[in-house]
Parts: structure tokens; sequence; C-alpha cells
């Protein structure tokens, strides 16, 4: 019998490259089964795959048995899943070895990875209904669902109306603004600008407004702040007073019945009362004046409905100066802190942006003055005017002069003073009806006089503002150095790191993007709690009295029984003398 690798068309030479030392070629397979079986068609299913009969282990393992088993072997190996993607080699090689042979690509050799990772990626596709595909929503595509209402017009109104909002509109002109910050850098993108400009539109048509201005955005862990500051209509405001009313009618019930509780148990022995008195409680500035001027509305995206913040207290001013938080970006989170915050995260963002706004809130010298009708010595003695109007002869200065010397800059926003207040109050000073009352009954001892808080004035120069150290409260510069007759004045606070102001001819304003934190060159060291009261004055009535000795109780025995003799000794001569009185008299 010949040998089969001596025979033409043998298994061994049928494998193309199986050993170096079988230079016939594929080709002549190829001939030999055309001849007998025809040509092999591209389209038919088992093209280019292995083919039974024609496998290298047909001339390495002689019986056929072991040959079926290291087959079946090897096929379990490839049928192994992977803890991973959850795929086996086996079925990937398939599918690969399909694609080729149904795409038959150029140079397949070349771009064989690609095809690999095409069909990997084919796997994990989301299978789709014979009746109807089922897409994918993306998150770009929500988005833009949610970012469609600010796009649509409302419809009704003609001609006029339209006129009317164009010329008395108070939507600000965000995209004005945002080319402006952009020169020197600053500012968000401008598609973002662009829904933040549809958002304000859309909440001055939501609310009787008559002024409205992009404050800025802070940052949070989960979500960010993008705020307006508002400023209502006269009497277009609503009153939120209703809730602090109930609290002051509860306190007052609660003391009542203090009171009554007290008078059933002072027939009884009470123990030491303790002298701590609680500090009075300073109301909050009425709506539109001092720290709540303005109203500020929030939302985390354009698409989302405003929100609007509560009024700030000085309680919560005070607080927030003594910690730090970081914001999450929900309204309703609570502040963890010491000392303990009275608020959620929307009291603390309030109170954080009227301590921005107070802080850097500028404007070119000379374009706010104040009213001439207004300048009482009165209203100035109770902390400066709260009012200024635009100086209608404002001649603007250069950019060079403005950028030079901080001087040319004002502050138009006032200060808060440490009692949380912009105008400082009294908590002592008692009404006229509280005076009365308290004539007919004892007059209690009055505290010392507070010492009244007075803040700088309205239109104060940055000149004055105190620096952080060896760092200056403001760094002004140009927005560019090569053309400067373009350039536009910017400057930048140090102490609120994030906020920025420009002035360019007659035209500034102020923006702040940054996680509304104050910078301070020190650690962030948590306020101590307050010392412990001292213990209750020591006396006869409060001090314990120690126990005697033997020898003093024996003395004291003694002394008491040498009393009693003696009191028995005189009751008995004053019998007898009284015995001798009454025979005399006989």
């Amino acid at each position: 019998m010949a040998d089969p690798s001596e025979e033409p068309g043998s298994r061994e030479n049928s494998w193309p490259g199986h050993r170096a030392d079988r230079p016939e070629p594929f080709a002549s397979y190829q001939a030999s089964y055309e001849r007998d079986h025809g040509p092999i068609e591209p389209h038919e299913p088992g093209y280019g795959l292995y083919q039974p009969g024609y496998s290298p282990y047909d001339d390495q393992i002689s019986d056929t048995k072991s040959r079926m088993l290291a087959i079946q072997n090897a096929k379990a190996y490839l049928l192994k899943s992977s803890t991973t993607s959850g795929l086996n080699l086996y079925d990937h090689l398939a599918n690969m070895l399909t694609k080729i042979l149904d795409e038959q690509p150029t140079n397949a050799v070349d771009i064989i990875e690609n095809i690999s990772k095409d069909v990997k990626w084919a796997q994990f596709q989301k299978k789709m209904d014979t009746l109807r595909d089922e897409h994918e929503i993306l998150p770009t595509f929500e988005a833009a669902e949610k970012q469609k209402a600010l796009f649509t017009k409302e419809s009704g109104g003609g001609e006029e109306e339209q006129e009317e909002e164009i010329g008395e509109s108070p939507l600000p002109n965000v995209m004005e603004t945002a080319f402006y910050f952009e020169q020197a850098g600053i500012g968000l993108s401008k598609e973002e600008s662009y829904h933040i400009f549809l958002a304000l539109k859309k909440l001055i048509s939501d609310y009787p407004v008559q002024t409205c201005r992009f404050w800025g955005k802070i940052l949070g862990l989960e979500m960010n702040y993008i705020i307006a500051e508002v400023q209502f209509q006269e009497g277009e405001e609503e009153e939120e007073g209703e809730e602090e009313d109930d609290s002051e009618e509860r306190e007052k019930e609660m003391g009542e019945d203090e009171d009554e509780d007290e008078d059933e148990t002072k027939k009884k022995d009470e123990p030491p009362k303790s002298t701590y008195k609680p500090p009075p409680v300073i109301p909050k500035e009425e709506n539109g004046t001092g720290a709540n001027k303005y109203v500020y509305f929030v939302c985390n995206d354009p698409s989302n409905p405003w929100v609007k913040l509560p009024a700030v207290t000085p309680a919560q001013i005070v607080c927030a100066r003594k910690i730090k938080k970081f914001f999450t970006g929900r309204l309703d989170a609570p502040i963890v802190s010491f000392p303990p915050f009275p608020g959620n995260e929307a009291n603390y963002l309030r109170a954080q942006i009227a301590r921005i706004s107070a802080g850097t809130h500028i404007s070119p010298i000379g374009f706010y003055q104040f009213p001439e009708e207004e300048g009482d010595d009165d209203e100035e003695g109770e902390g400066g005017r709260d009012t200024f109007e635009e100086n209608p002869d404002f001649q603007p200065l250069s950019v060079a002069e403005m950028v030079d010397s901080v001087s040319a800059w004002v502050h138009h926003v006032r200060s808060i003073l440490e009692q949380g207040r912009c105008v400082w109050f009294n908590p002592f000073q008692k009404s006229e009806e509280e005076e009365e009352e308290e004539e007919g009954e004892e007059k209690e001892e009055e505290p010392g006089e507070l010492e009244r808080e007075v803040g700088p004035p309205l239109l104060t120069p940055l000149s004055e503002d105190e620096g952080i150290q060896n760092i200056p409260a403001w760094t002004a510069y140009p927005s560019t150095t090569l053309i400067p007759q373009h350039a536009v004045a910017i400057l930048q606070s140090n102490r609120w790191p994030g906020a920025f102001a420009f002035a360019s001819g007659k035209k500034f304003d102020n923006i702040y993007f940054g996680w509304g934190h104050k910078y301070s060159p020190e650690n962030q060291n948590p306020v101590l709690p307050p010392p412990v009261q001292a213990e209750y004055p020591s006396g006869p009535e409060i001090t314990e009295g120690s126990d005697p000795t033997l020898e003093e109780e024996n003395a004291f025995k003694a002394a008491k029984e040498q009393a009693l003799a003696d009191e028995e000794e005189q009751e008995e001569e004053q019998e007898e003398e009284n015995e001798e009185e009454e025979e005399d008299d006989d």
C-alpha cells in the first residue's frame, strides 16, 4: 500500500502550510475537489470552513477513538463560557468566519481584530422585536425632550402684545453678558447660556417680575444650582410671616402654661432655678429691604421648573459664617453641622447667596448715585441710605483706569453686620405698649446697652476692603493686552473665589461660578461648644452641713441635759416663791 503522503491530493497536502516539507499548495486540493464535486460556490453554508476528514489531528493521532476524544476535548474547551461576558470562543470564531465568508472583505487578515470587535458588539445589542423595533432612549434624547418646552412659542397674542413684551420686558440679555465674560475666559457654553436665557424668559412670564438677572451658578456634589435674582413688582410679593407668627403664639402659650405651673409649685419646696436666659431672637429684615431686598429662584437644569428660595434670617447668616458645607443639589437635604444650622439646604443656599452678594456685587464709580430727596441725616444715622438710582450724567472711565486702581469700583449692595442684618436691631428696645404694661409691675434689671453696629455705607470704594493676609481683596486685569482698544475690564474677587465683574463703557455686570465657599488661608476649624454654666452660689440655704463627731455629740447631749436640769430648778424655785407669797397674803 502506497504512502498516503505521496498520493496527490492527500490529507496532509490538502492542509496549506501544515508542514514545511509539504510544498504542494492548496490549489491542487481545490482543483481535485472541483473536478469531483463541481466548483465551490461562495454562498454555500460551509464555504471555506473545516471539512470532515481534513483535520491536523488526522496525521498525528492514528487511533480513531483517541482522535475523536481529542476533538471532543478541544471542542469542550472552546465551548467554555467566559465569566466576564458569558460568551464562548467556539461560537465567536464561528461567527467571525461566517461574517468574513459572507462579506469577503479585502485583506481580511489585516482587519481580523476589528471584525472580532464587531461580532462581540453585535452580541450585546438589544434584541429587536419582529413586529416593531424597540429603540433605545439615550440620555441626550431625554434631555432634548425636556428642553423642548423652552423652544416652544406660546400660542395666542397678536403683534401688539409682542411689541409690548419686547419694549417693557425685564428679561436680561444673557447672551450679551456671556459674550463680555467670554473675553476673559469666564462663563458657560453658548448652548447652556441660551437655555438659561430661555428659562429666564419663562420665569418672568410666570411671575410678576419687575427686574430679573442671571445671578450665577453654584456647584454641588450631585447637581448644580442655576440662580436667578428677581425683584417683584410693588404689592405683588407674597408675604411669608404666618409660620413665624404661629411660632410666637406657641411660645406665648408655653410661657403661660409655665407660669401656671410655677404658681402651683410655689407652695412646695423648689430646687434652685437656673439663671440662664437665652439670647433674644433677632427678627429678619422685611421683604424688599436689607438682606431680603431681592428674591432668588433656583433650578438644577434650565428645563426644570424654578423654585423660590425662602427669605433669610439673621440666625441663618450667623450660623453660615461658622460652618462650611458642600451643596448636594437637593433643596430638602439636611445640614448636619455644629453649631446646628436652623434650616435645610435651601436656607443654607439662601444665606450663602446673601453673603456673596453683599461682598462681591460691585459697579463702576459714578454709575449709581443717591437721590437728592433722601439725604436726611436721620436716615444716614440708621446705617446709611438703602436706595440709589442710575446717574444719567455718568461718564465711563477707560479700561486702563479701571484696571490700574480698584478705587474706580464701588459696592452697590449693603454689607451684612455681625448681627446677621444689614440694619442693626436693638433686641432690648421695647415698644410703647410694653413700657406701659411694665409701669405698674416691678422693673427687672435691664442688661447693659449694646454697642450699635454700623457697617460701611453704600457705594464704598473697593480700596477700603480688607485683604486676606498678603493677598488683596480684588484683582483687576484687562481681558486682552494684544488689542487694548477693544479690551474689557475684569475684576476677580479673592475673598469669594468664582465672583467676577466686567465693565465696558456704560455696561457692567456681576456673576458667580463656584462652590459657594469663602476663601480661608487656614484650615476649617469647627466652633468649640460654649463653656459649662457655673454652679449655683453656695449659701446656708443650699450648703449641706457636715456630720458631727462623737465627742461633739456627747458634749451636745451633756449641754442639753444641763440646760434641762437648770430649767427644772428654776421652775421649782418659782413655785416655792409663789407659795410663799400666797402664805403672806393669807
